[in-house]
């Protein structure tokens, strides 16, 4: 039985192992850099005591702990070539990505439906939005999204690894996994499509729903400046939205048969290493309050 992994990581080029390190560093500090300053500017302003902040703050703890659960380890591997991680780990490593995910899901879809409230019913809005529902559903989100990635995890852990134990991959994704499992894998690939059809489609689904909502109710409006402001408060989020989303079905949602190595591990550290860096810097570049609220702290 396999007591360890071999990740081969990003590259064999003993030239850009340095490059690498330097590059990921640098995502993964403006990763917590950038989320650090949500919270702590949400927590800090009044102003942003809002929903739409509270959820905000929720998504920058996930991209916090989503990338702390994968880059520290692959910048081990660029610095001292150390490609080892124990089986325990490997396995620690695939579930805290799984549940992240799972939860940003959930959490952008909470967003979505705080902009239709806000967008499609604003007199009802404070009614719709009150401070239980939110913290109800932020809690939610974290509950429902610990159980699929357990369920899976749990049954990877009744695979044996015979044959190889090297992981051509720069983390433990689950794809990867499976392909070096000499037992039948069709349990857990359908645990995955469950989950997916359980809760990241779902998810999709009403994400879009909202949206399609949002957008007529735009367009109805009759001043351009109307139809300005209220496009740019949901115009982040939509930019985080269909990242995350396209990068994630591209990954796991198309027949086994089709996976490509190469496509897979583009696509993993989209949305495991840059949309958690981009998430806070897209917020902040196109949100007029949270660059005031991040001023009014630096002042302070």
């Amino acid at each position: 039985m396999v007591t360890e992994f071999i990740i081969l990581g990003l590259s064999d080029n003993p030239q850009l192992q340095v490059p690498l390190f330097l590059v990921f560093l640098l995502i993964y500090l403006i990763t917590l850099l950038g989320n650090l300053v949500i919270i702590t500017v949400t927590c800090a302003d009044p102003r942003l005591h809002t929903p739409m902040y509270f959820f905000l703050s929720n998504l920058s703890l996930t991209d916090i702990c989503c990338s702390s659960s994968i880059v520290p380890k692959l910048l081990d591997i660029f610095l001292s070539g150390n490609k080892t991680i124990s089986y325990a780990g490997c396995m620690m490593q695939l579930y805290f990505c799984m549940d992240f995910s799972c939860i940003e899901a959930l959490l952008l879809t909470n967003m979505a439906y705080d902009r239709y409230a806000a967008i499609c019913d604003p007199l009802h809005y404070s009614l719709i939005m009150n401070q239980r529902v939110c913290v109800l559903l932020a809690a939610a989100s974290w509950i429902i999204g610990f159980l699929p990635s357990e369920t899976i995890t749990a049954s990877v852990t009744r695979l044996e690894f015979c044959a190889s134990n090297v992981i051509d991959h720069f983390f433990c994704d689950l794809l990867p996994l499976l392909k070096l499992s000499c037992t039948d894998t069709a349990t857990t690939l359908n645990l995955m499509f469950v989950t997916a059809a359980l809760i990241s489609v779902p998810a999709f689904l009403e994400t879009l729903i909202s949206y399609i909502y949002i957008i007529s109710t735009i367009l109805r409006i009759r001043s351009a400046e109307g139809k300005r402001k209220a496009f740019s408060t949901c115009s982040s989020h939509l930019t985080i939205v269909s990242v995350y989303y396209l990068s994630i079905f591209c990954m796991y949602l198309r027949p086994p048969s089709s996976y490509s190595q190469e496509q897979g591990i583009i696509l993993s550290v989209v949305y495991t290493t840059d949309t958690p860096m981009l998430n806070p810097i897209i917020y902040s570049l196109r949100n007029k309050e949270v660059n005031n609220a991040v001023r009014k702290v630096i002042g302070k």
